[in-house]
């Protein structure tokens, strides 16, 4: 008998805003500035990127592209997708390891 499996795909998981919220606290903690941007990029997914896309002020294209693997959004962009996904970015003293 044959395995059979499935992709995972972390959008289908992100259904809150709490598991939103831990799932970029955890990738933020993380530091890797790729994977917020593609993190990021899921969330988008998760919730519509056209619509996010459209809140935000930009093009769905320019979104994909800019929150891709590839891609190196600009601060600004990654400011406003994140207000427009219902988020805010907040800054706290770094905690010693």
């Amino acid at each position: 008998m044959a395995l059979k499996t499935t992709r995972w795909d972390v959008t289908q998981h992100l259904d809150t805003e709490e598991k939103i919220a831990l799932f970029l606290e955890a990738v933020f903690e993380e530091g890797d500035p790729a994977m917020i941007a593609a993190a990021i990029g899921d969330v988008a997914r998760a919730r519509g990127m056209s619509q996010i896309a459209k809140d935000a002020g930009l093009s769905r294209e320019n979104l994909y592209r800019a929150l891709s693997a590839d891609g190196n959004p600009e601060f600004g962009t990654v400011m406003k997708v994140v207000k427009a996904m219902g988020f805010d970015l907040t800054v706290t003293p770094h905690r010693a390891a």
